[in-house]
């Protein structure tokens, strides 16, 4: 028999392996030279890379029941003001990431302080973080707001409705007709949004957009009610089972739907939520037989675990690094151009291996570098809410 767990370590686990991938697709030694599973799909179609961001926000999902807990799920003053708050902060957070960008780019360039720091006239509206601000606010509201019962009708609706609005508005083609893009380009504008390539060509597309953030809110909900299961039921053979059954229900029919309703992270279609929280929820249940039950926590465990607890501290660390390392020079090559600490160390793994090994290699070394930082938090029982 399974012990009872008031805490399930293996939920910490999963939401380090996801921040663990987001940091290692994220940061390649070179984009030209990536090996196939760390590239996205270039449109239609699931890589693993593919899988990070949403398996991301499915632990956002179950970690939600985790929170809402305490307020029994009813709205009050104080969990509007909770959940308000939180989101606002992680909009800010995006906004302000994306400013130091520029302004770091502009200056290691350049630029005149004034310029630099005057950029929002090309400031990206959405990103990651502001998606996952919008997919908590609206995912903790339809919690509070509707009962649990009614929630999977909330989910089916949202997912029917969005892959008929595609279907009817070219959302799975390539274009500027396509529905996601016409909407971000009348709202957002063009100098505002992310620029996406595929196919030899690039349009103004942003896969974190408006219209397809509809689905993500889904993809939460999903994971709420995975979290609201595991503290109902407390015998963890019976959550392996149920998540088991379901999460195979669910890949299953992503999978055959994807035939008339195209799988694409792109463009977050309804097939995509369907097959990989279906997918998370299998992993999950893994996780909880070998962490939770059999008690395997140590090791490769325990790396994950780093990243789990102060996961979107890590990423944030992750992301304004990234930006220093690409953009502060250290010095010049012979042509005059600047060597930052991202070409010298990419320059350093070519030095003794071809370029796609190389690449990776630095995304392995830069993961690494934040594990470190994690690990002193860790040790030190630091953790960061955002």
């Amino acid at each position: 028999m399974a012990k009872d767990n008031k805490r399930l370590l293996s939920l910490d686990i999963l939401r380090g392996i996801t921040i663990a991938g987001m940091l290692l697709v994220n940061n390649p030694g070179s984009w030209s030279f990536l090996y196939r599973p760390l590239a996205h799909a270039e449109w239609i179609g699931l890589s693993p890379t593919d899988l990070v961001f949403p398996f991301f926000i499915f632990c956002m999902g179950v970690s939600m029941a985790f929170s809402l807990k305490k307020f029994n799920y009813k709205t009050s003053a104080a969990v509007l003001k909770k959940i308000v708050r939180r989101a606002v902060i992680l909009f800010l957070i995006g906004w302000v990431v994306q400013w130091f960008g520029h302004l770091v780019r502009g200056l290691c360039n350049g630029d005149p302080l004034s310029e630099a720091v005057n950029n929002l006239d090309s400031l990206r509206y959405l990103g990651v973080f502001q998606r996952l601000a919008l997919v908590y606010l609206f995912g903790s509201l339809c919690v509070v707001l509707f009962s649990r019962k009614f929630i999977p009708w909330v989910v089916g609706i949202i997912l029917v409705a969005y892959a008929l609005i595609l279907g009817l508005g070219h959302g799975y083609d390539f274009s500027l007709e396509n529905i996601i893009a016409q909407i971000d380009n009348s709202v957002l504008g063009t100098d505002h949004m992310y620029h996406e390539h595929a196919f030899g060509e690039s349009i103004s597309f942003d896969p974190e957009g408006i219209l397809s953030t509809l689905p993500c809110i889904a993809h939460v909900l999903i994971g709420y009610l995975v979290g609201r299961m595991i503290l109902d039921v407390h015998n963890n053979t019976e959550r392996i089972t149920t998540m088991l059954l379901w999460g195979t229900v669910m890949l299953l029919a992503g999978w055959l739907l994807q035939y008339g309703i195209p799988c694409g992270k792109k463009m977050w279609s309804s097939t995509f939520v369907l097959i990989t929280c279906g997918m998370a929820m299998c992993i999950q249940a893994m996780l909880i037989h070998f962490v939770d039950i059999k008690g395997n926590k140590k090791g490769w465990g325990r790396f994950f675990e780093t990243f789990g607890v102060n996961p979107l501290a890590l990423y944030l660390l992750g992301t304004v690094l990234a930006i220093l390392f690409g953009a502060i020079p250290i010095g010049h090559d012979a042509d005059g151009g600047n060597i930052t600490i991202h070409t010298a160390v990419y320059g350093f793994f070519q030095s003794f291996c071809d370029n796609y090994t190389a690449s990776a290699l630095y995304a392995i070394s830069f993961v690494l570098l934040n594990w470190v930082v994690g690990h002193v938090l860790y040790k030190k029982k630091i953790f960061i809410k955002i």
